[in-house]
């Protein structure tokens, strides 16, 4: 496509609109005294059912403004000196933001005012089901190495589990992860071997979502994670400094700043890490698995009226990571590293016309290379790859809340320029299919554009919420598709029952993953192996996702949620691997049907003790024959001759993940936790002896070849937590992490037909130190 037309088509696309993240507010509170003069104090302000817990102080003009709260009911308390304390609730419930006027009381003696306000452990005006992890669990969370802190928190909630590196599978879905970051989606793979790292100290909330999903959500439909790395427009300077360290040769620092002036932000962002245990290998003794990270980013807010703010970021990432050996890779002397950078540029800009009416407007720049090299040892096959793409993205979306409707409508585009460069040369033949070329040579471009637009009201109508949305997406690359996908979600609040029920059916369109989808799909591999190959184009998958489920509050005191999900899919996505890189090509099957079982149980606060456990049953079936992917030689014949259907890759039946924290002094905390998984299902052509050869007895020791599954592994944690320092400016705490303390070879995932080797952790340790000011 020549570059005229495709700037016709960008500008013409940017007409568009789409918002920021879904279920998610705004609070503007004032505060007064008596005679209506502005006060300045501190405001704390709860919320149980989105993980809320902060106390900020409000201006000069006594006014504070929070942005991105989840739904639901908020406590705020006020304790000002002179004046009769104030205990209060507000609703925030609509994108629109939600104002509220405190006058303060003058005190005499000790009277104290105070307003009944609800409970707030359940979330009675969201109409499907998303888990929410606040600051708190972010701040406590298991230490990790470096590369994986966002994807570890992710991983411990139900219904989510990693394969390979660190690689996020929501409900049996292959690399359709959406992370939403700041109202900006990323559609591509964030896992540690294909893109830099969203620190998770970087990270002030998150919410994640596997049904129910809005319509404002799509193209990678798996599971939604919205990642609000915003700050609170505290005035004055204020940061935040992080040291990490621990098993592995593991170092990380991170920074934040930011200063805040009557209507301007800036802050700015920094972080470096480095590991000697980057990604999972492939075999217990974990050769040549270095990895280097570092991120720097800054941001700008300027609030230009009451009615308009505007956001302007700049972020660089970048990665560098040696990638693990096999045994007999390792006595050749193999050295394959990779790596991975990306520029971002952010603009936000919101309007607000009313009380009732507002308007977002987005668009998005970056740049983000993949690299592949190899040594001349490397073996059986020396491989160089450079893979680029620059991508512009625009969304603008309006916002209109009337009566018991909050109505959103948008319109989107996403345009990614491809650039893909690859060749290699075979060192060892005996190890392809005779007549298998010893060297090949791949460059090709071109654009993926996109398209979307969607409608959405969100009705609340006393005790019951519906939540009914449109979509339209239309995808061009390698085929040309568009789709409507309808979307509903309803909840009833129980009252008497403390209880919240929820049903939702989302259809989804669901575009495949552009790693390595011009080299897969070109004509110029049949000359790799031109004896058998079966090469088909890779189409969008369609779907429909079911849930029901329920919310039970206890006492004011746990939360139990249970959900029970039913997916069907056509032209299921999968992936294949290039034997254990970091290399992988879309390919899909004809259908996939998974369900399960889900439930999790958390205690915000109960005589000191606070945590979760969450449980996962899934069971998912593929049925041949595959109608998308690049397959050569042998592979080929093994994937034309598959019949019926076999378990999906990701078809663990049982996940556990549990974490209970005890306060036991003000200063001082301790927590354990356990995590369970029953096994993923593995396909392998070999013998033991083979396996014994390549990867080893450990391993070996770790495989049920009758029942075609890894063992169950069960891994045990525990930490402990002080505060070593605390001011009215600083705040010092220290973090200690045991991890797989029972030291148990957690094999995630063996070698078979569509992938490799991935060995996760052994008994490990992580310290961490954080200041605040």
């Amino acid at each position: 496509m020549k570059a005229p037309r495709i700037f016709i088509i960008i500008v013409v696309s940017t007409a568009a609109l789409a918002f920021g993240q879904a279920n998610e507010g705004a609070l503007r509170l004032r505060v007064t005294d008596a005679a209506g003069r502005n006060v300045e104090t501190a405001v704390h302000l709860t919320s149980q059912s989105g993980q809320f817990n902060k106390t900020l102080p409000t201006n000069s003009d006594g006014t504070l403004t929070l942005s991105r709260l989840p739904y639901g009911f908020y406590r705020i308390s006020i304790h000002p000196p002179g004046f009769a304390d104030i205990s209060e609730s507000v609703e925030v419930r609509s994108s629109a933001p939600t104002s509220l006027s405190i006058q303060l009381k003058l005190a005499p003696l000790t009277e104290s005012v105070t307003v009944h306000t609800p409970e707030t452990l359940l979330a009675i005006d969201q109409s499907g089901s998303v888990n929410m992890l606040g600051t708190q669990q972010i701040q406590t969370r298991l230490g990790s190495v470096p590369g994986r802190s966002l994807q570890d928190l992710v991983n411990s909630q139900p219904g989510w589990l990693y394969e390979g590196s660190a690689v996020l599978h929501p409900r049996g879905s292959e690399y359709q992860t959406q992370f939403v970051v700041d109202g900006i989606p990323l559609t591509d793979n964030r896992s540690p071997g294909f893109g830099p790292e969203i620190e998770a100290d970087q990270v002030q909330s998150l919410s994640i979502y596997t049904a129910g999903i809005p319509a404002e959500y799509g193209r990678k439909m798996g599971g939604i994670i919205e990642v609000n790395t915003t700050q609170d427009a505290q005035p004055g300077l204020h940061g935040q400094l992080v040291f990490n360290g621990g098993s592995f040769a593991s170092a990380a620092a991170a920074a934040q700043v930011q200063y805040t002036r009557n209507k301007d932000s800036l802050s700015a962002t920094g972080a470096g890490s480095r590991t000697d245990r980057y990604l999972n290998p492939v075999v217990p003794q974990n050769y040549t698995n270095t990895g280097t990270l570092g991120d720097f980013a800054l941001r700008y807010q300027r609030t230009q009226s009451p009615n308009d703010d505007f956001n302007f970021s700049l972020r660089r990432e970048f990665s560098r990571y040696d990638i693990p050996n096999e045994n007999n890779q390792q006595s050749a002397g193999q050295l394959q590293n990779a790596g991975n950078a990306e520029t971002m540029g952010i603009a936000a800009w919101q309007h607000i016309f009313s009380d009732r009416t507002f308007a977002d407007a987005r668009a998005m720049f970056r740049d983000k290379t993949n690299d592949f090299n190899s040594n001349a040892a490397s073996t059986p096959i020396e491989i160089f790859q450079h893979n680029n793409f620059r991508e512009a993205y625009f969304n603008v979306s309006a916002t209109f809340d009337r009566a018991q409707h909050e109505w959103k409508a948008g319109v989107e585009s996403d345009n990614i320029f491809l650039r893909e460069t690859l060749n290699y040369f075979i060192t060892d033949p005996s190890q392809f299919d005779p007549g298998t070329a010893t060297s090949f040579a791949f460059a090709d471009t071109r654009p993926d554009l996109e398209q979307s637009a969607f409608l959405q009201d969100t009705l609340h109508l006393r005790k019951t919420n519906i939540a009914a949305g449109l979509r339209w997406d239309h995808y061009q690359l390698l085929v040309n598709r568009q789709a409507l996908e309808p979307r509903l979600a309803l909840s009833r609040y129980i009252p008497s029952a403390h209880l919240v029920l929820h049903a939702s059916y989302d259809r989804i369109f669901q575009t495949p993953s552009s790693d390595n989808i011009l080299l897969s799909s070109s004509p110029q591999v049949d000359s790799i192996d031109p004896g058998i190959f079966l090469r088909l184009p890779v189409n969008p998958s369609t779907g429909d996702y079911y849930e029901l489920g329920a919310s039970k509050d206890f006492a004011h005191q746990f939360r139990f949620d249970a959900n029970y999900f039913r997916r069907f899919l056509s032209n299921f996505a999968d992936d294949n691997q290039l034997q254990n890189t970091t290399i992988a090509f879309p390919i899909a099957f004809r259908k996939a049907i998974i369900y399960g079982l889900e439930g999790k149980l958390e205690i915000p606060l109960w005589h000191g003790f606070n945590g979760f456990a969450s449980y996962s049953y899934e069971v998912g079936n593929v049925w041949s024959p595959v109608t998308g992917g690049l397959f050569l030689g042998s592979d080929a014949s093994a994937a034309a001759a598959l019949s019926g259907h076999f378990p999906n890759s990701q078809d663990q039946r049982n996940t556990f993940r549990g974490r209970l924290r005890y306060q036991i002094r003000p200063r001082f905390w301790v927590a354990s936790g356990v995590e369970f998984d029953s096994g993923l299902p593995f396909d392998f052509d070999g013998d033991p002896a083979t396996v014994l050869a390549e990867y080893g007895p450990q391993v070996l020791a770790r495989l049920n070849f009758d029942r075609g599954r890894i063992l169950p592994a069960l891994l045990l944690n525990a930490s402990a937590g002080a505060i070593f320092h605390r001011s009215e400016r600083f705040t010092t705490t220290f973090q200690v992490d045991g991890e797989n303390l029972n030291n148990t070879l957690d094999v995630l995932d063996f070698g078979g037909l569509f992938s490799g080797n991935a060995i996760g952790p052994p008994r490990s340790f992580f310290l961490r130190l954080t200041t605040s000011f």
